[in-house]
C-alpha cells in the first residue's frame, strides 16, 4: 500500500508537469479542460466552481456504474493543481512555433505517463478517468477514455472554448497510449495492479 500511494503521488506530480507544459504551449487543452472552459464561458461562473461541479457530476456518474471513488480521487486534483501552480511560473513561454510543438510533444508524453502511473496504482481515479473506467467493460478503457475526451472537447468548443492541435493529439491518442503503457511498461516492472490488466475486448 505504501508503494502504491507513493506511486500515486509521484505519477500525479508528473501529470501536473505535463498539464503545465500543455498550458504553456498554448496549442489547445485536453477535452476535459475544454469542457470546463466552455461551461465557464457559457455560464459566466468562476472556473473553479465549474470545475468542482463537473468533477462531482463525472465522479457521481461513475459511482452509479460501480466505479467507487478512492484516495486517488482526492489526491489527483490536489497534487496536479499544486504542481501546475508551482511549475507554470518557471516555464518560459515559447516564442516560436517549433518550440511550442516541442513543448506540446513533451507535455503529451508526461500526460500519458502520469495518467498511466496513477491509474496503475489502483487507488481511485479522477473525474475524467473515472468516467472512462466506468464503461470498461463493455467499452475498453483506451476507447472509452477517447470518447470522454472527444465529447468534452466537442461540447467545450460548441460553448466557445478554444481548441487546437494539442486537443486533437490528446483526444485521438491519449487513451490508447495510456492503456499501452499500463499493459506493457508498467506491467513489466511490477507497477500495474493485476486487476487492471485483465483482458478487455476491442
Amino acid at each position: 500500500m505504501t508503494r502504491r500511494f507513493v506511486q500515486l503521488v509521484v505519477a500525479c506530480a508528473v501529470l501536473g508537469v505535463g498539464v503545465a507544459l500543455l498550458l504553456d504551449a498554448a496549442l489547445g487543452s485536453d477535452g476535459y479542460a475544454a469542457l470546463v472552459n466552455g461551461l465557464t464561458l457559457f455560464t459566466g461562473m468562476p472556473f473553479w466552481i465549474v470545475n468542482i461541479a463537473v468533477s462531482v457530476v463525472f465522479i457521481a456518474a461513475a459511482w452509479l456504474r460501480g466505479r467507487v471513488p478512492g484516495v486517488g480521487t482526492l489526491v489527483q486534483p490536489v497534487v496536479v493543481g499544486v504542481t501546475v501552480s508551482l511549475v507554470m511560473p518557471l516555464l518560459p513561454t515559447p516564442a516560436h512555433p517549433a518550440f511550442q510543438a516541442v513543448e506540446l510533444a513533451l507535455a503529451f508524453v508526461l500526460l500519458c505517463v502520469g495518467v498511466a502511473g496513477y491509474l496503475a496504482a489502483d487507488l481511485g481515479a479522477g473525474p475524467a478517468e473515472a468516467a472512462a473506467l466506468a464503461w470498461d467493460p463493455p467499452i475498453p478503457f483506451k476507447w472509452s477514455y477517447t470518447l470522454v475526451q472527444a465529447t468534452g472537447a466537442s461540447i467545450g468548443w460548441l460553448l466557445g472554448a478554444a481548441i487546437g492541435p494539442g486537443t486533437v493529439l490528446i483526444v485521438l491518442f491519449i487513451g490508447p497510449t495510456v492503456d499501452w503503457l499500463m499493459r506493457t511498461v508498467l506491467a513489466r516492472i511490477g507497477l500495474a495492479e493485476p486487476r487492471l490488466l485483465e483482458p478487455t475486448t476491442g
